[in-house]
């Protein structure tokens, strides 16, 4: 959901007192209010002139404004801020899909850097920067006391440059350093692709291209294996999607329900609250949906977790979720700034609020930390023997006549497929688990008519939250930090 305020401060300004004008006499109630807030108003004046003129060094004006501005906002809640006309075109360009950095959205917690999470194949993500990070150092200069926006300011520089940041993970000891080459960051939203008879969708972003490039994607994928018929379900990947859109949200919910409520939104009063359902059509046409989230899973994508959730339209497999459940609209004060303002809070189908709790997967499944493989170490990967290890590899083995040469060929590309989603689990457990969920359901003929995608939804919970394998605590995220910035 994405307003702005066109007619600026100065016009709302003009109409509060046309207002006040044309309602009558005011009471002493309100009188008093109007010169508290006056008398507020000549202190802050007063300061600023003690400030602008006595201050050890020359200060700017504008800037001095535009920090008293967001001072104000960020008291009210960690992610209101005033955007300057830089921010603001940064903010601009980024839900375009563009720009340049490290390729990280951020946040702030206990006033250091937090990682939300690290954004496909950018600089950031192939460095081995994780969702729940902490940014304590930027080139050996320290975050703590700095801004979101002055941490941002350090990260960024020309294309091609080097920076150093140092790292605190929970999972280490020790703080280290990371070096990343600055780059470009060209978002893109939606990769699909093939997992032996599954679609993997892989949703890094809501922005403007989102939903068109889903269908794209998906349509693609379900060509590439001959039809829908064809295909065992799809996997929604929605880890480490910090979000983004509303609107685009609510159009990736809508692509696979065929009704009912999809998210509605609660403001100030019942005037300023809305409700979005969902329209007839469905893109996978029935067929099952595994949604995989995890702690850097926030915001929009846990309003499609959520509505997919509560209509039993989807299994949700990973860990839990960031739980950012508020709505901000920029509001336009000036013709080239801007403030986040935090308007309303959005609430799942079966009237679920996440804020600061998060989405609980109906299946927990921990993501294994990689560990390189050593001489001698019980973890590693263990290697096929080289040894008799079925019956065909016996002298003189019956063969077996039963089968044609097509039916033998079926049964060796099914095998392959078990094979390549084995080795699957080595480089992405969770995306296995998922594909494995879909093959079982196809194993017992899933028909998504048997499953609720009505008005109201009969979860009510957040998930049963079965364990699948040993999960490490994951709620660190569960308190939203401050105003997101993507580096």
């Amino acid at each position: 959901m994405k307003h702005y305020l066109i007619a600026g401060v100065g016009g709302t300004l003009a109409g509060l007192l046309l207002t006040s004008q044309l309602a009558g006499p005011l009471s002493a109630q309100d009188v008093g209010k109007n010169s508290s807030v006056y008398e507020q108003l000549d202190l802050f004046g007063d300061v600023f002139e003690q400030v602008r003129s006595q201050y050890v060094e020359e200060t700017e004006p504008k800037e001095l404004i535009e920090a008293a501005i967001n001072g104000m906002l960020q008291s009210l809640d960690p992610h209101s801020s005033f955007l300057s006309a830089d921010a603001y075109e940064d903010m601009q360009t980024q839900t375009r899909g563009s720009f340049g950095g490290l390729g990280i959205e951020v946040g702030q917690e206990d006033g250091l850097v937090k990682v939300i999470s690290p954004m496909d194949d950018t600089p950031a993500d192939e460095a081995g920067v994780e969702a729940g990070d902490f940014i304590t150092h930027v080139n050996g200069e320290p975050t703590m006391g700095l801004t979101l926006d002055q941490a941002v300011d350090l990260m960024r520089g020309p294309v091609g440059s080097e920076v150093t940041i140092t790292i605190l993970r929970e999972s280490e000891q020790e703080p280290f350093d990371i070096e990343i080459v600055r780059d470009t960051i060209k978002l893109t939203a939606v990769k699909g692709r093939v997992e032996g008879h599954a679609v993997v969708l892989r949703v890094a972003t809501f922005n403007d291209e989102t939903i068109s490039s889903l269908e794209e994607e998906l349509a693609s994928a379900v060509e590439e294996v001959g039809g829908i018929d064809h295909i065992t379900g799809i996997v929604l990947d929605l880890r480490n999607n910090p979000g983004g859109l509303l609107d685009q949200a609510i159009y990736v919910s809508d692509a696979f329900l065929e009704r009912g409520e999809i998210v509605s939104t609660r403001g100030r009063t019942p005037e300023e609250s809305e409700r979005w359902n969902a329209r007839p059509g469905d893109l996978a046409e029935g067929k099952p949906i595994v949604v995989l989230i995890n702690r850097g899973s926030a915001s929009a994508s846990e309003i499609v977790t959520g509505a997919l959730q509560d209509h039993r339209r989807a299994i949700v497999v990973g860990e839990k979720s960031f739980g950012k459940g508020s709505v901000q609209t920029v509001l336009r004060v000036t013709s080239d700034s801007a403030m986040r303002l935090t308007t309303a809070r959005y609430y799942t189908p079966s009237g679920r609020s996440i804020q600061a709790l998060g989405i609980n997967p109906d299946i927990i499944v921990a993501q294994p930390a990689r560990r390189p493989a050593e001489d001698g170490d019980e973890d590693a990967p263990r290697t096929e023997s080289s040894f008799l290890s079925s019956e065909a590899d016996l002298r003189g083995a019956l063969n077996n006549d039963s089968y044609s040469d097509e039916e033998k060929r079926q049964l060796e590309e099914e095998a392959a497929e078990v094979e390549a989603t084995a080795k699957l689990r080595e480089e992405d457990y969770q995306l296995a688990y998922a594909i494995d969920i879909l093959k079982g359901l196809a194993a017992v003929d899933f028909n998504a008519d048997d499953v609720s995608v009505a008005a109201t939804p009969a979860v009510t919970g957040e998930g049963s939250g079965t364990e699948a394998a040993p999960v490490e605590d994951s709620t660190s995220g569960a308190e939203a930090p401050a105003e997101e910035g993507a580096e």
